[in-house]
Protein backbone atom coordinates (compact mmCIF):
# COMPACT_ATOMS: atom_id res chain seq x y z
CA UNK A 1 0.00 0.00 0.00
CA UNK A 2 1.29 3.49 -0.83
CA UNK A 3 0.30 6.94 0.40
CA UNK A 4 0.59 10.35 -1.14
CA UNK A 5 2.11 12.01 1.93
CA UNK A 6 2.79 11.44 5.59
CA UNK A 7 -0.41 13.38 6.25
CA UNK A 8 -2.64 10.90 4.39
CA UNK A 9 -0.80 7.94 5.89
CA UNK A 10 -1.43 9.01 9.47
CA UNK A 11 -4.98 10.20 8.90
CA UNK A 12 -5.99 7.23 6.76
CA UNK A 13 -4.35 4.46 8.74
CA UNK A 14 -4.61 5.71 12.30
CA UNK A 15 -7.49 8.23 12.34
CA UNK A 16 -5.92 10.28 15.07
CA UNK A 17 -8.71 12.85 15.15
CA UNK A 18 -7.75 15.42 17.77
CA UNK A 19 -8.82 19.05 17.88
CA UNK A 20 -6.55 21.57 16.18
CA UNK A 21 -3.93 23.10 18.45
CA UNK A 22 -1.55 25.98 18.04
CA UNK A 23 1.57 25.16 16.05
CA UNK A 24 4.11 27.62 17.35
CA UNK A 25 7.35 25.98 16.26
CA UNK A 26 9.02 26.93 13.01
CA UNK A 27 8.53 24.59 10.07
CA UNK A 28 11.80 22.58 9.89
CA UNK A 29 11.26 21.20 6.37
CA UNK A 30 12.11 23.53 3.49
CA UNK A 31 9.69 21.95 1.01
CA UNK A 32 6.55 21.82 3.20
CA UNK A 33 4.25 24.86 3.09
CA UNK A 34 3.06 26.08 6.47
CA UNK A 35 -0.56 25.39 5.59
CA UNK A 36 0.08 21.67 4.94
CA UNK A 37 0.78 20.75 8.56
CA UNK A 38 -2.82 20.07 9.58
CA UNK A 39 -2.33 16.60 10.97
CA UNK A 40 1.05 17.32 12.56
CA UNK A 41 -0.60 20.11 14.54
CA UNK A 42 -2.49 17.26 16.18
CA UNK A 43 0.60 15.18 16.79
CA UNK A 44 4.22 16.30 17.10
CA UNK A 45 6.09 19.54 17.29
CA UNK A 46 8.81 19.00 14.62
CA UNK A 47 11.18 21.13 16.69
CA UNK A 48 11.25 18.25 19.19
CA UNK A 49 12.88 16.06 16.56
CA UNK A 50 10.44 13.17 17.10
CA UNK A 51 9.48 13.00 13.40
CA UNK A 52 12.40 13.54 11.04
CA UNK A 53 12.37 14.15 7.31
CA UNK A 54 15.03 13.28 4.76
CA UNK A 55 18.72 13.94 5.23
CA UNK A 56 18.71 16.98 2.94
CA UNK A 57 16.34 18.91 5.18
CA UNK A 58 13.29 18.26 3.01
CA UNK A 59 10.19 16.24 3.61
CA UNK A 60 9.24 15.53 -0.04
CA UNK A 61 5.60 15.84 0.85
CA UNK A 62 4.46 15.90 -2.77
CA UNK A 63 6.02 12.52 -3.59
CA UNK A 64 4.57 9.08 -3.06
CA UNK A 65 5.76 7.42 0.13
CA UNK A 66 5.89 3.66 0.63
CA UNK A 67 5.00 1.94 3.87
CA UNK A 68 8.66 1.02 4.21
CA UNK A 69 9.72 4.68 4.04
CA UNK A 70 7.03 5.55 6.57
CA UNK A 71 8.33 2.78 8.84
CA UNK A 72 11.82 4.34 8.68
CA UNK A 73 10.38 7.59 10.04
CA UNK A 74 8.50 5.70 12.74
CA UNK A 75 11.68 3.82 13.66
CA UNK A 76 13.46 7.14 14.24
CA UNK A 77 10.57 8.32 16.40
CA UNK A 78 10.80 5.15 18.49
CA UNK A 79 14.40 5.94 19.43
CA UNK A 80 13.39 9.19 21.15
CA UNK A 81 13.24 8.94 24.93
CA UNK A 82 12.55 12.52 26.04
CA UNK A 83 8.98 12.79 24.72
CA UNK A 84 5.78 13.49 26.60
CA UNK A 85 3.01 11.00 27.27
CA UNK A 86 0.78 12.11 24.40
CA UNK A 87 3.58 11.88 21.85
CA UNK A 88 4.59 8.46 23.18
CA UNK A 89 1.01 7.22 22.74
CA UNK A 90 1.02 8.37 19.11
CA UNK A 91 4.38 6.69 18.45
CA UNK A 92 2.93 3.47 19.87
CA UNK A 93 -0.04 3.72 17.48
CA UNK A 94 2.30 4.23 14.55
CA UNK A 95 4.48 1.32 15.67
CA UNK A 96 1.43 -0.96 15.85
CA UNK A 97 0.29 0.02 12.35
CA UNK A 98 3.73 -0.52 10.82
CA UNK A 99 4.87 -3.44 12.99
CA UNK A 100 5.51 -5.73 9.99
CA UNK A 101 7.65 -3.17 8.18
CA UNK A 102 9.48 -2.35 11.41
CA UNK A 103 10.19 -6.03 11.91
CA UNK A 104 11.68 -6.21 8.41
CA UNK A 105 13.88 -3.26 9.34
CA UNK A 106 15.12 -5.20 12.37
CA UNK A 107 13.27 -2.86 14.74
CA UNK A 108 11.45 -4.71 17.50
CA UNK A 109 8.27 -3.29 19.02
CA UNK A 110 8.53 -5.29 22.21
CA UNK A 111 8.03 -2.24 24.40
CA UNK A 112 4.70 -1.67 22.72
CA UNK A 113 3.60 -5.31 23.06
CA UNK A 114 4.81 -5.94 26.61
CA UNK A 115 2.27 -6.53 29.32
CA UNK A 116 2.87 -5.85 32.99
CA UNK A 117 4.11 -9.42 33.43
CA UNK A 118 6.33 -9.17 30.33
CA UNK A 119 4.25 -11.80 28.53
CA UNK A 120 1.84 -11.36 25.64
CA UNK A 121 -0.92 -13.92 25.11
CA UNK A 122 -2.67 -14.76 21.87
CA UNK A 123 -4.72 -17.65 20.66
CA UNK A 124 -7.48 -19.16 18.58
CA UNK A 125 -10.57 -21.30 18.99
CA UNK A 126 -11.47 -23.27 15.86
CA UNK A 127 -14.22 -25.64 14.79
CA UNK A 128 -14.18 -27.46 11.48
CA UNK A 129 -16.25 -30.00 9.60
CA UNK A 130 -14.77 -32.30 6.97
CA UNK A 131 -16.78 -34.66 4.77
CA UNK A 132 -14.88 -37.11 2.51
CA UNK A 133 -16.36 -39.30 -0.19
CA UNK A 134 -14.53 -41.79 -2.38
CA UNK A 135 -15.99 -43.37 -5.50
CA UNK A 136 -16.89 -46.49 -3.51
CA UNK A 137 -18.58 -45.99 -0.15
CA UNK A 138 -20.61 -43.29 1.50
CA UNK A 139 -19.39 -39.96 2.82
CA UNK A 140 -17.21 -40.07 5.93
CA UNK A 141 -17.87 -37.19 8.30
CA UNK A 142 -15.43 -35.73 10.79
CA UNK A 143 -15.49 -32.64 12.98
CA UNK A 144 -13.06 -31.25 15.50
CA UNK A 145 -12.71 -28.47 18.01
CA UNK A 146 -9.27 -27.02 18.61
CA UNK A 147 -8.06 -24.47 21.12
CA UNK A 148 -4.67 -22.84 20.61
CA UNK A 149 -2.87 -20.76 23.22
CA UNK A 150 0.28 -18.89 22.13
CA UNK A 151 2.29 -17.11 24.84
CA UNK A 152 5.18 -14.81 23.94
CA UNK A 153 7.68 -13.69 26.60
CA UNK A 154 10.06 -10.79 26.00
CA UNK A 155 13.68 -11.40 26.94
CA UNK A 156 14.76 -8.04 28.35
CA UNK A 157 15.57 -5.46 25.69
CA UNK A 158 17.55 -7.92 23.58
CA UNK A 159 14.99 -8.11 20.77
CA UNK A 160 14.53 -11.83 21.52
CA UNK A 161 11.31 -13.52 22.55
CA UNK A 162 10.46 -16.95 23.92
CA UNK A 163 7.43 -18.48 22.19
CA UNK A 164 5.23 -21.52 22.55
CA UNK A 165 2.00 -22.97 21.18
CA UNK A 166 -0.27 -25.19 23.25
CA UNK A 167 -2.96 -27.09 21.35
CA UNK A 168 -5.99 -28.87 22.74
CA UNK A 169 -7.89 -31.11 20.31
CA UNK A 170 -11.35 -32.50 20.83
CA UNK A 171 -12.90 -34.66 18.11
CA UNK A 172 -16.62 -35.15 17.86
CA UNK A 173 -17.69 -38.76 17.26
CA UNK A 174 -16.61 -39.42 13.67
CA UNK A 175 -19.00 -41.54 11.70
CA UNK A 176 -18.43 -43.71 8.65
CA UNK A 177 -21.86 -43.76 7.09
CA UNK A 178 -21.92 -47.18 5.51
CA UNK A 179 -18.41 -47.10 4.06
CA UNK A 180 -14.81 -46.17 4.68
CA UNK A 181 -12.44 -43.75 3.04
CA UNK A 182 -8.69 -44.21 3.23
CA UNK A 183 -7.46 -40.80 2.17
CA UNK A 184 -3.88 -39.69 2.58
CA UNK A 185 -3.80 -36.76 4.97
CA UNK A 186 -7.42 -37.14 6.05
CA UNK A 187 -8.54 -36.78 9.65
CA UNK A 188 -11.18 -39.48 9.85
CA UNK A 189 -9.42 -42.33 11.62
CA UNK A 190 -10.98 -41.99 15.04
CA UNK A 191 -13.19 -45.08 15.05
CA UNK A 192 -16.37 -43.19 15.80
CA UNK A 193 -15.25 -42.38 19.36
CA UNK A 194 -14.69 -39.01 21.00
CA UNK A 195 -11.01 -38.32 21.56
CA UNK A 196 -9.00 -35.44 22.92
CA UNK A 197 -5.36 -34.54 23.34
CA UNK A 198 -3.20 -31.67 24.54
CA UNK A 199 0.25 -31.03 23.10
CA UNK A 200 2.90 -28.33 23.09
CA UNK A 201 3.87 -28.46 19.44
CA UNK A 202 6.03 -25.31 19.36
CA UNK A 203 8.57 -23.98 21.83
CA UNK A 204 11.33 -21.73 20.49
CA UNK A 205 13.16 -18.43 20.81
CA UNK A 206 13.13 -15.79 18.09
CA UNK A 207 15.33 -12.77 17.53
CA UNK A 208 18.04 -11.10 15.44
CA UNK A 209 21.14 -13.19 14.69
CA UNK A 210 23.64 -12.88 11.83
CA UNK A 211 21.44 -10.16 10.34
CA UNK A 212 18.49 -12.55 10.07
CA UNK A 213 15.20 -13.07 11.84
CA UNK A 214 16.12 -16.29 13.62
CA UNK A 215 14.10 -19.06 15.25
CA UNK A 216 15.72 -21.76 17.40
CA UNK A 217 13.94 -24.72 18.98
CA UNK A 218 10.79 -26.59 18.01
CA UNK A 219 9.45 -24.13 15.48
CA UNK A 220 7.03 -23.75 12.62
CA UNK A 221 8.30 -23.87 9.05
CA UNK A 222 6.46 -23.12 5.83
CA UNK A 223 7.33 -23.49 2.16
CA UNK A 224 6.73 -20.50 -0.14
CA UNK A 225 6.66 -17.22 1.79
CA UNK A 226 5.83 -15.35 -1.44
CA UNK A 227 2.57 -16.74 -2.81
CA UNK A 228 1.75 -18.55 0.44
CA UNK A 229 0.96 -21.86 -1.25
CA UNK A 230 2.49 -24.04 1.48
CA UNK A 231 2.41 -26.85 -1.08
CA UNK A 232 5.41 -28.79 0.23
CA UNK A 233 5.31 -28.32 4.00
CA UNK A 234 3.42 -26.47 6.71
CA UNK A 235 4.47 -28.13 9.95
CA UNK A 236 6.91 -28.03 12.86
CA UNK A 237 10.56 -29.10 13.05
CA UNK A 238 13.17 -29.15 15.81
CA UNK A 239 16.07 -27.04 14.63
CA UNK A 240 16.87 -23.55 13.35
CA UNK A 241 15.44 -21.15 10.76
CA UNK A 242 17.14 -18.00 9.44
CA UNK A 243 15.37 -15.46 7.24
CA UNK A 244 17.17 -12.46 5.73
CA UNK A 245 14.92 -9.71 4.36
CA UNK A 246 16.75 -7.89 1.57
CA UNK A 247 16.43 -4.87 -0.70
CA UNK A 248 15.54 -1.25 -0.12
CA UNK A 249 11.92 -2.07 0.63
CA UNK A 250 12.62 -5.54 2.06
CA UNK A 251 10.68 -7.15 -0.78
CA UNK A 252 13.20 -9.99 -1.25
CA UNK A 253 14.33 -12.64 1.18
CA UNK A 254 16.59 -15.64 1.66
CA UNK A 255 15.53 -18.38 4.08
CA UNK A 256 17.54 -21.33 5.37
CA UNK A 257 16.15 -24.11 7.58
CA UNK A 258 17.81 -27.13 9.17
CA UNK A 259 16.56 -29.58 11.77
CA UNK A 260 14.80 -32.83 12.55
CA UNK A 261 11.29 -33.50 11.29
CA UNK A 262 9.23 -35.81 13.48
CA UNK A 263 5.70 -36.63 12.52
CA UNK A 264 4.16 -39.54 14.39
CA UNK A 265 0.51 -40.23 13.57
CA UNK A 266 -0.02 -41.77 17.00
CA UNK A 267 1.04 -38.60 18.82
CA UNK A 268 -2.00 -36.43 18.08
CA UNK A 269 -5.55 -37.44 17.39
CA UNK A 270 -7.25 -36.21 14.28
CA UNK A 271 -4.06 -36.20 12.17
CA UNK A 272 -2.84 -38.94 9.86
CA UNK A 273 -0.54 -39.21 6.88
CA UNK A 274 1.21 -41.88 4.85
CA UNK A 275 4.47 -40.65 6.37
CA UNK A 276 5.07 -41.84 9.92
CA UNK A 277 8.61 -41.34 11.14
CA UNK A 278 11.49 -38.93 11.54
CA UNK A 279 14.04 -37.48 9.16
CA UNK A 280 16.72 -34.84 8.80
CA UNK A 281 15.06 -31.80 7.24
CA UNK A 282 16.77 -28.96 5.38
CA UNK A 283 15.48 -26.19 3.14
CA UNK A 284 16.82 -23.20 1.25
CA UNK A 285 14.43 -20.69 -0.29
CA UNK A 286 14.67 -17.33 -2.07
CA UNK A 287 11.77 -15.12 -3.03
CA UNK A 288 10.62 -11.75 -4.26
CA UNK A 289 7.24 -10.14 -3.65
CA UNK A 290 6.51 -6.59 -4.88
CA UNK A 291 5.08 -4.07 -2.45
CA UNK A 292 2.14 -3.44 -4.76
CA UNK A 293 1.10 -4.99 -8.07
CA UNK A 294 3.54 -6.81 -10.31
CA UNK A 295 5.47 -10.03 -10.77
CA UNK A 296 6.59 -12.21 -7.86
CA UNK A 297 8.73 -15.33 -7.73
CA UNK A 298 10.03 -18.04 -5.43
CA UNK A 299 12.52 -20.92 -5.74
CA UNK A 300 13.46 -23.50 -3.15
CA UNK A 301 15.16 -26.76 -2.26
CA UNK A 302 13.72 -29.03 0.42
CA UNK A 303 15.29 -32.24 1.64
CA UNK A 304 14.11 -35.03 3.95
CA UNK A 305 16.91 -37.54 4.57
CA UNK A 306 17.70 -40.50 6.80
CA UNK A 307 14.06 -41.37 7.37
CA UNK A 308 14.23 -43.85 10.21
CA UNK A 309 11.60 -45.39 12.44
CA UNK A 310 10.54 -48.96 13.10
CA UNK A 311 7.36 -49.59 11.19
CA UNK A 312 6.06 -53.11 10.81
CA UNK A 313 3.74 -52.08 7.97
CA UNK A 314 6.68 -51.07 5.80
CA UNK A 315 8.25 -53.77 3.66
CA UNK A 316 11.69 -52.42 4.46
CA UNK A 317 11.06 -52.31 8.19
CA UNK A 318 11.56 -48.53 8.14
CA UNK A 319 9.10 -45.69 7.74
CA UNK A 320 8.71 -44.31 4.23
CA UNK A 321 7.48 -41.00 2.91
CA UNK A 322 4.90 -42.82 0.78
CA UNK A 323 3.52 -46.31 0.49
CA UNK A 324 4.18 -46.08 -3.26
CA UNK A 325 7.90 -45.26 -3.15
CA UNK A 326 10.64 -47.75 -3.90
CA UNK A 327 11.43 -49.89 -0.85
CA UNK A 328 14.50 -48.76 1.06
CA UNK A 329 14.51 -45.20 -0.34
CA UNK A 330 14.99 -43.01 2.72
CA UNK A 331 16.11 -39.74 1.09
CA UNK A 332 13.87 -37.27 -0.72
CA UNK A 333 15.14 -34.11 -2.42
CA UNK A 334 12.54 -31.69 -3.76
CA UNK A 335 13.17 -28.72 -6.05
CA UNK A 336 10.48 -26.09 -6.42
CA UNK A 337 9.85 -22.82 -8.29
CA UNK A 338 6.90 -20.52 -8.72
CA UNK A 339 5.75 -17.31 -10.39
CA UNK A 340 2.84 -15.04 -9.59
CA UNK A 341 1.33 -11.81 -10.78
CA UNK A 342 -0.80 -9.39 -8.81
CA UNK A 343 -2.91 -7.32 -11.20
CA UNK A 344 -4.31 -4.97 -8.54
CA UNK A 345 -5.68 -5.14 -5.01
CA UNK A 346 -8.32 -7.65 -6.14
CA UNK A 347 -6.85 -10.19 -8.57
CA UNK A 348 -3.84 -12.40 -8.01
CA UNK A 349 -2.69 -15.48 -9.93
CA UNK A 350 0.23 -17.79 -9.24
CA UNK A 351 1.67 -21.18 -10.09
CA UNK A 352 4.13 -23.33 -8.10
CA UNK A 353 5.82 -26.52 -9.37
CA UNK A 354 7.90 -29.10 -7.46
CA UNK A 355 9.92 -32.12 -8.59
CA UNK A 356 11.26 -34.97 -6.43
CA UNK A 357 14.02 -37.52 -7.01
CA UNK A 358 12.17 -40.45 -5.37
CA UNK A 359 11.41 -43.53 -7.48
CA UNK A 360 8.20 -45.53 -7.45
CA UNK A 361 7.96 -49.15 -6.34
CA UNK A 362 8.21 -51.90 -8.94
CA UNK A 363 4.93 -52.40 -10.76
CA UNK A 364 3.42 -49.07 -9.75
CA UNK A 365 0.93 -47.93 -12.41
CA UNK A 366 -0.63 -44.82 -10.89
CA UNK A 367 -0.03 -41.19 -11.88
CA UNK A 368 3.41 -39.66 -11.35
CA UNK A 369 3.98 -39.04 -7.65
CA UNK A 370 7.39 -37.35 -8.10
CA UNK A 371 5.86 -33.99 -9.01
CA UNK A 372 3.42 -31.49 -7.53
CA UNK A 373 1.95 -28.22 -8.68
CA UNK A 374 -0.62 -25.63 -7.67
CA UNK A 375 -2.25 -23.07 -9.99
CA UNK A 376 -4.44 -20.59 -8.10
CA UNK A 377 -6.53 -17.57 -9.09
CA UNK A 378 -7.65 -15.47 -6.13
CA UNK A 379 -10.09 -12.57 -5.89
CA UNK A 380 -9.81 -10.18 -2.97
CA UNK A 381 -9.09 -11.77 0.42
CA UNK A 382 -10.48 -11.92 3.93
CA UNK A 383 -8.66 -10.12 6.75
CA UNK A 384 -9.57 -11.60 10.13
CA UNK A 385 -9.08 -8.19 11.78
CA UNK A 386 -11.49 -6.37 9.44
CA UNK A 387 -15.18 -7.23 9.58
CA UNK A 388 -16.90 -7.64 6.22
CA UNK A 389 -13.79 -8.50 4.20
CA UNK A 390 -14.00 -11.59 2.01
CA UNK A 391 -12.22 -13.50 -0.71
CA UNK A 392 -12.77 -16.22 -3.30
CA UNK A 393 -10.39 -18.52 -5.13
CA UNK A 394 -10.24 -21.40 -7.58
CA UNK A 395 -7.28 -23.73 -7.98
CA UNK A 396 -6.05 -26.88 -9.69
CA UNK A 397 -3.75 -28.94 -7.48
CA UNK A 398 -1.65 -32.00 -8.26
CA UNK A 399 -0.06 -33.20 -5.01
CA UNK A 400 2.28 -36.12 -5.62
CA UNK A 401 3.29 -37.86 -2.40
CA UNK A 402 6.98 -37.88 -3.33
CA UNK A 403 7.06 -34.10 -3.91
CA UNK A 404 5.06 -33.04 -0.83
CA UNK A 405 5.65 -33.64 2.88
CA UNK A 406 2.84 -31.93 4.81
CA UNK A 407 0.87 -29.50 2.57
CA UNK A 408 -1.12 -26.74 4.19
CA UNK A 409 -4.38 -27.38 2.33
CA UNK A 410 -7.61 -28.15 4.18
CA UNK A 411 -9.57 -29.57 1.25
CA UNK A 412 -7.05 -30.83 -1.31
CA UNK A 413 -5.35 -34.00 -0.06
CA UNK A 414 -1.74 -35.10 -0.40
CA UNK A 415 -1.60 -37.82 -3.06
CA UNK A 416 -4.58 -36.43 -4.99
CA UNK A 417 -5.19 -34.23 -8.01
CA UNK A 418 -8.17 -32.07 -8.86
CA UNK A 419 -10.01 -28.77 -8.65
CA UNK A 420 -10.67 -26.78 -5.52
CA UNK A 421 -12.90 -23.74 -4.99
CA UNK A 422 -13.48 -21.84 -1.81
CA UNK A 423 -13.98 -18.61 0.02
CA UNK A 424 -13.54 -16.84 3.33
CA UNK A 425 -15.58 -14.17 5.07
CA UNK A 426 -14.85 -12.18 8.22
CA UNK A 427 -18.28 -11.98 9.84
CA UNK A 428 -17.00 -9.79 12.67
CA UNK A 429 -13.61 -8.64 13.84
CA UNK A 430 -11.46 -11.70 14.64
CA UNK A 431 -14.17 -14.16 13.54
CA UNK A 432 -13.29 -15.85 10.24
CA UNK A 433 -15.40 -18.40 8.36
CA UNK A 434 -14.22 -20.64 5.53
CA UNK A 435 -15.87 -22.98 3.03
CA UNK A 436 -13.94 -25.17 0.55
CA UNK A 437 -14.76 -27.94 -1.93
CA UNK A 438 -12.30 -30.29 -3.62
CA UNK A 439 -13.09 -32.78 -6.38
CA UNK A 440 -10.46 -34.98 -7.93
CA UNK A 441 -8.77 -38.38 -8.12
CA UNK A 442 -6.43 -40.56 -6.08
CA UNK A 443 -3.07 -40.46 -7.91
CA UNK A 444 -2.02 -43.90 -6.71
CA UNK A 445 -5.08 -45.70 -8.06
CA UNK A 446 -5.94 -43.51 -11.05
CA UNK A 447 -5.55 -46.29 -13.60
CA UNK A 448 -8.02 -48.02 -15.88
CA UNK A 449 -10.82 -49.74 -14.01
CA UNK A 450 -9.91 -48.51 -10.52
CA UNK A 451 -12.09 -46.41 -8.24
CA UNK A 452 -10.13 -43.17 -8.01
CA UNK A 453 -12.74 -40.40 -7.64
CA UNK A 454 -12.74 -38.43 -4.42
CA UNK A 455 -14.32 -35.22 -3.13
CA UNK A 456 -14.16 -33.30 0.12
CA UNK A 457 -16.30 -30.60 1.72
CA UNK A 458 -14.56 -28.49 4.34
CA UNK A 459 -15.99 -25.72 6.51
CA UNK A 460 -14.61 -23.90 9.54
CA UNK A 461 -15.12 -20.98 11.88
CA UNK A 462 -12.18 -19.46 13.75
CA UNK A 463 -12.18 -17.06 16.70
CA UNK A 464 -8.91 -15.16 17.23
CA UNK A 465 -7.94 -13.38 20.43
Amino acid sequence: MKTKTLVSMITGALVIGAASTTFAAANPFSDVPADSWAILRHSFDPADGIVDGYGDGTYKGQETMTRYEMAQIVAKAMTKTDIDKADKALVDKLAAEFSEELDNLGVRVSDLEKKSDNVKWGGELKYYYKGDKAESGDRTNDSQYEFRLMPKAFIGNSGWTANARIRYYSNSASANNGGSTNVTGSNNANGGTDKSDTVVDRIYVEGPLFGADTKLGKLDTYSDDVMGSGMIIDDNISGAQFKWNLGKNKTSYVKAVVGRYDFDTDANIGRSTAYDGTGDYAAFEVGYKPAAKGLSGVAGYYSLRNIDRDNASSASGKAQLSEYQKAGSDNDNIWSAGLGYKFDNNFNIYGVYAKSNLDAETGYKGDDQDKAYDITLAYKGADSTKAGTWGLYTAYRYLGEFATIAPTYDAAARGYKGWEVGGQWTVAQNILTSLRYFKGKDLGTDTAGNDADFNRIYGSVEFFF
